[in-house]
């Protein structure tokens, strides 16, 4: 990988692990972000210092809204690769907050494929979301299923996304590969999402708010799982599928080179249960409070994975229990709580 490959949301979760990845393969890295309030910007900072310490990334701190900054950026880099996973994150947040997703998930996304375009990109690979499956209840979720009813203004977006990226591969021959995203999980994690937000109410003896009354499952996916995904499709550009057809078309390829995948585990697993694997490797109990479900929420999420394996002969290996032990590990250490989780462990 000769040239500098962009990663957006290079602070972030999931993009701090594949540009961790790329480094780590040879590849010289332009990480953007910017470094937003949406949950802690010290978590994102140290995610970022820790990328610094390699001698081939190289951070710039822009808005992926920001057009004229987007625009420098292409025009001084002209990257061969662009990996897009900036966005406005959360299904619940696109309740109360909904223009910050029409700025950077609507906006920002025409600003990446505008640079794409004018700048020779071989290749763009880009976050979509298992929250584009919406109403479908036929589980696990095909690439191929039909995704034209989103519950929440997110998975819109995210849909929006993947058609604004069949337009630009149609009328400029853009190579594009939409990921959906299941519930990635793991070290370096989100605050605003369920691992993190069990783990911290068991260590500060609050209540765990699981929705729907516990009846909640989800293809819980390791992170290190996704990055090596993300990174083998790098490396495979979408290309025209022949067989494709107008009269009958599947809604997860192409004639434009143009293809979206499944990135999960192939399996759900019941939220109750993560809990209990979080309160074994914690050693304390969790205070568990039964609500109903919420707006933009979808009772289970399954990854039909298929499709991904036939294309890079990869599926996901790490097991939920392990997943659980290093993300519980990195939490620990992170917040200082190594010796406290020692003590719970010997009197439990």
């Amino acid at each position: 990988m000769p040239d500098s490959i962009l990663v957006t949301g290079a602070a972030g979760f999931i993009g701090m692990h594949v540009a961790q990845r790329l480094l780590a393969e040879g590849a010289s890295v332009v990480g953007i972000d910017n470094l937003n309030a949406y949950y802690d910007p010290r978590l994102k900072q140290a995610r970022l210092d820790a990328l610094s310490r390699h001698p081939g990334f190289r951070f710039e701190r822009i808005d992926v809204a920001d057009r004229d900054g987007m625009q420098r950026l292409f025009s001084v880099h002209k990257f061969s690769q662009v990996v897009h996973l900036a966005a406005q994150a959360g299904v619940r947040h696109s309740l109360v907050e909904p223009h910050a997703y029409a700025d950077s998930n609507l906006v920002g996304f025409v600003n990446v494929l505008e640079g794409c375009r004018h700048t020779g990109c071989r290749h763009l690979v880009y976050a979509s979301s298992s929250s584009v499956y919406g109403a479908n209840t036929r589980v696990p979720f095909q690439s191929s299923d039909n995704v034209d009813h989103p519950l929440s203004l997110y998975g819109a977006t995210k849909k929006a996304n993947e058609l604004m990226a069949h337009a630009y591969s149609h009328l400029f021959a853009l190579p594009a590969t939409g990921l959906r995203f299941f519930t990635v999980y793991g070290p370096w994690g989100r605050p605003d999402m369920a691992m993190w937000l069990f783990a911290e109410a068991i260590m500060a003896g609050k209540p765990i708010r699981l929705f729907n009354h516990g009846e909640m499952r989800r293809d819980f996916t390791y992170v290190d799982d996704v990055a090596q995904a993300v990174v083998r499709l790098i490396a495979r550009p979408a290309a025209p599928d022949p067989a494709w057809s107008g009269k009958a078309p599947d809604p997860a390829r192409s004639n434009a080179p143009w293809r979206i995948y499944n990135i999960g585990n192939s399996s759900s697993v019941r939220v109750p249960d993560i809990v209990q694997i979080l309160e074994r490797e914690l050693g304390r109990k969790a205070q568990i409070e039964l609500l109903p479900m919420q707006p933009g929420d979808v009772p289970e999420t399954c990854a039909d994975v298929a499709d991904l394996e036939r294309a890079i002969g990869f599926r996901p290996t790490t097991s939920i229990e392990d997943g659980i032990r290093r993300f519980v590990e990195w939490f620990c250490s992170y917040h200082g709580a190594a010796a406290a989780r020692g003590e719970s462990r010997k009197s439990s």
